[in-house]
């Protein structure tokens, strides 16, 4: 099958034909459709992975997918032939990825039923980037009538924990450039936005004088955000800040469980969440596609598979 691939350690990531992968027991094997980008893929690309992670060459980047189950492996009970899925490749190792025409993936977790009148393409990008906003703001809790500031709200991560803080009736402000980028996150929900190229604590003092009560934390300095949170604030941080920075913070790992992938789901069947793709790459364009990723998106790159 035609995939992107690094064929061996510190090697750049390049469009090759591998073999088909097979189900193992408790296994589903899915003929993917779409895909995304995702911080992990070029930490893993740019081989800051290695020694954290068994690489088994030649590793499969991706981390998304969405696609239809094409085969089951055996004792599989959740899912059969035909099915319409998406999630998130969970394996222990680095090996297999949604960067190519095929992927096979437990049963049991980063795998959901994908409901009728769910774009492909949106679920294909949804998968990481909705779980890691929906375990940070589960972690943070915030409530209606709070007030949330979103550092890196641009990204994919951030453009869904923008809906989320929002639709649960918080008071959402977002780190955005002036012009674009503050149109985007206006468009998504957000009341109040904050240049971070400025000296951020600032001006979020100047739109809420007793600060904030949640900071989902997915980019910049950690610590000097945590001086803007009121006496009862919490902080959730996808990039490493967490108690033993900061005795309010939480070290937040997306874990895409079938529970967290069917709410991700069911929002998008609904309406209740969109996921703002910037630009989409077939797989043959997946190496360039990196260079643009690495340089900030509006939302998700999205993939396209087949």
């Amino acid at each position: 099958m035609k995939a992107v691939v690094t064929a061996e350690q510190g090697a750049k990531p390049e469009v090759a034909e591998v073999a088909k992968p097979q189900p193992g027991a408790g296994e589903v094997l899915v003929k993917v459709q779409a895909s995304s980008i995702n911080g992990f893929d070029l930490s893993v690309a740019g081989g800051h992975v290695v020694g954290m992670m068994e690489h088994r060459f030649p590793v499969v980047l991706g981390k998304d997918f969405a696609g239809t189950v094409e085969a089951v492996g055996a004792g599989v009970t959740r899912f059969a032939a035909g099915d319409k899925v998406f999630g998130v490749v969970t394996k222990a190792y680095l090996g297999d990825g949604g960067f190519g025409e095929y992927v096979a993936v437990p049963e049991t977790v980063g795998i959901a039923q994908l409901p009728e009148g769910v774009d492909v393409a949106a679920a294909g990008a949804v998968g990481l980037a909705g779980t890691a906003a929906v375990d940070a703001l589960d972690a943070a809790g915030p409530q209606a009538g709070e007030t949330v500031l979103i550092s890196g709200a641009t990204g994919g991560v951030g453009a869904i924990a923008i809906q989320l803080a929002a639709a649960a009736g918080a008071k959402v402000i977002a780190t955005a450039k002036p012009g674009e980028e503050a149109d985007f996150v206006r468009g998504l929900g957000a009341h109040e936005v904050v240049d971070h190229t400025g000296d951020l604590p600032v001006q979020v003092r100047q739109v809420s004088p007793e600060g904030v009560d949640v900071i989902v934390h997915l980019a910049g300095d950690g610590s000097a955000l945590a001086g803007l949170l009121t006496g009862k604030g919490r902080i959730a941080s996808t990039v490493g800040y967490g108690a033993d920075q900061h005795p309010a913070a939480t070290f937040v790992m997306a874990n895409p469980t079938p529970a967290t992938l069917e709410r991700l789901a069911a929002d998008l069947a609904a309406g209740r969440l969109s996921v703002p793709v910037e630009r989409t790459f077939t797989l043959d364009e997946v190496p360039a596609a990196f260079a643009e990723f690495a340089g900030g998106t509006r939302g998700k790159i999205a993939i396209t598979v087949a």
